[in-house]
């Protein structure tokens, strides 16, 4: 027989979510294969799970039997961690419920239910337009469900209300969003949050949870490459070669990459008491790069400084320090430029990796994501100064941008993330920086980006840059073609498993059993008589033939199209088309 939870505690919170992530681990696929577009990128499941996993780690640094504690832990593990729509949404779930619960040792079914609520209205907020038949209609019909329930006050017994209304939510959201029921699937999010209310569930009725050990250490960051050896080459803003070539080491004003946690002990020290406002402002005059991220117990701090001895003493005016890592940048430096004398070539950049290049005391800077060697070097070229490695397989978390926003000396910070997925991410780093302006444009693809960044005046004021910018996403037409992973049938298309698919801005507007003939298709639907310049990125799987068949195509049906053709290196989009 099930034990009674007539309420519960943080040590029966962090057992519910360490199950709820571990049956969301197990059905990643199930999740993933839930995506609208049956392309072979799908990652809702995915992002969910690296987003609770980032979560999980932080919970099991700081266990407790307080579930304000816990849910404090759980909700800055998950708001650092998130990846993509859908993780985005989970962390503000996970941080409103973290608010309700704060103040409490234990919460009983009615303040559980209420901390769902705040959840909810806390993504709610999150999100610009929220639409319906998704992760968030799940949670909303879930928690009113939960905030009305008052048959039994046994909170396994709410539980089961609370999963029985999400699935029934979940099953209707076809209903609520056209594309759902067009394609015949229930929404990705909505089933990746059910499985976490399963989780919940197993947890509260004495069900085994079993967390492999893969997933207890699982790397929750895009990941590191060594280039050499001690160099980390997300971290480190020294990673990109030419720019490290044209200075000297002597001109590194701070020396040392330190990293530590301070563990906040009020009254250690009479007369200082932890502010964050003012911790920043400290430290802030020690160094650049500075990073400071503080709840109400932990405080991560990241900074380049030329005397890691005073910002870890200025530290312990507040509390106790661990996890600490110093490192000589002035040596990493002349490593990289001796290689680079000897004729070194830089590492191609792999999926999960930065390429960065540092360029000091500039009024504006850019991050942009991407994937592909090829634009990398091109957003490199016309200006980025941090070349996220990610899109739509991998999105870059929010720490990930926030980490590379902090690393550019810049008053003013453009973010481009070039994916849809990846927008909310970027717009909830702005929170989590300071010092600094950080715009988002919200570029949903690489064309966007690249116009976007076109757009971009260096004498112009910010606002009149982003007005450009956001007004150049309107003026081009982006296309990329794929290959389908499943039959289904999308705005009157027939799609078969294996065909290649041509979308256009987010539409689907041919599929074809040759790459050549869906290349050709999609071009047609994306030239009009306004057309001037064709733009084509050729992906990892684009042949010299294809492309030059391509070519000759634009060429004899359009014959005054100006053509640009770049290697982009992209994986699983053999070509990506701008139209301008």
């Amino acid at each position: 027989m099930s034990k009674r939870f007539i309420s519960i505690n943080g040590n029966d919170f962090t057992a519910m979510v360490l199950a709820g992530a571990d049956n969301l681990r197990r059905n990643v696929d199930k999740v993933n294969g839930l995506n609208v577009f049956p392309v072979p990128d799908g990652d809702t499941g995915t992002n969910m799970n690296l987003t609770l996993t980032a979560g999980c780690e932080e919970l099991k640094k700081k266990p407790s039997s307080h579930i304000g504690k816990a849910a404090d832990a759980l909700s800055k593990g998950l708001l650092m961690g998130a990846r993509g729509n859908s993780g985005v949404i989970l962390s503000q779930l996970f941080r409103g419920f973290a608010k309700y619960v704060h103040e409490l040792e234990s919460v009983n079914g009615q303040q559980f239910a209420a901390a769902l609520q705040q959840g909810v209205e806390t993504a709610y907020k999150a999100v610009v337009k929220p639409v319906e038949g998704t992760i968030l209609t799940v949670s909303k019909e879930a928690a009113k469900h939960a905030v009305q329930f008052r048959r039994s006050s046994d909170v396994l017994d709410l539980m089961n209300e609370v999963l029985g209304r999400a699935k029934e939510a979940l099953a209707k959201t076809p209903d609520q969003l056209a594309i759902l029921k067009q394609v015949g699937v229930v929404d990705a999010g909505g089933q990746g949050l059910v499985c976490v209310y399963e989780g919940f569930v197993t947890s509260l009725s004495g069900g085994l949870v079993q967390v492999d050990e893969d997933f207890a250490t699982m790397d929750t960051n895009l990941g590191e490459v060594s280039l050499l050896p001690g160099m980390n080459l997300a971290k480190e803003v020294h990673a990109h070669m030419p720019a490290q070539a044209h200075l000297a080491t002597e001109d590194i004003e701070f020396g040392y990459c330190t990293e530590f946690m301070l563990t906040i002990a009020p009254g250690k020290v009479k007369g200082f008491t932890f502010d964050e406002g003012t911790f920043r402002d400290q430290l802030s005059k020690l160094g650049d790069s500075l990073l400071v991220v503080a709840d109400e117990e932990l405080v991560k701090v990241h900074i380049h400084a030329e005397y890691p001895g005073e910002v870890m003493n200025q530290a312990m005016n507040y509390g106790a320090l661990s996890r600490i890592k110093i490192e000589n940048m002035r040596d990493q430096h002349s490593h990289i430029v001796e290689d680079v004398t000897h004729g070194y070539e830089a590492p191609v950049v792999s999926p999960a990796n930065v390429a960065v290049i540092t360029v000091p005391n500039k009024p504006y800077g850019f991050v942009a994501v991407a994937l592909g060697d090829g634009i990398t070097d091109i957003l490199s070229s016309v200006g980025v100064d941090v070349v996220l490695s990610g899109g739509q397989t991998m999105n870059p978390s929010t720490e990930d941008i926030v980490n590379a926003v902090n690393s550019i000396d810049a008053d003013t910070i453009y973010v481009l993330p070039n994916n849809s997925n990846i927008i909310l991410a970027a717009q909830q780093a702005v929170d989590l920086v300071d010092n600094k302006t950080l715009i988002v444009i919200p570029s949903k693809s690489i064309p966007q980006g690249l116009a976007a960044i076109l757009a971009f005046q260096e004498k112009a004021d910010a606002q009149t840059n982003t007005d450009a910018m956001n007004e150049s996403l309107r003026r081009v037409k982006s296309g990329q073609v794929t290959y389908a992973v499943r039959d289904t049938n999308m705005d009157g298309i027939d799609i078969k498993q294996g065909h290649f698919i041509g979308i256009q801005d987010g539409r689907i507007v041919s599929s074809q059993p040759s790459l050549m003939d869906a290349c050709k298709k999609l071009l047609e639907e994306m030239i009009d008589e306004g057309s001037e310049i064709v733009t084509i990125l050729t992906g990892e799987d684009a042949t010299e033939e294809g492309t030059g068949e391509l070519e000759a195509f634009i060429q004899t049906m359009y014959p005054d199209m100006e053509i640009e053709l770049h290697p982009g290196g992209q994986p699983l989009y053999a070509y990506l088309f701008s139209v301008e």
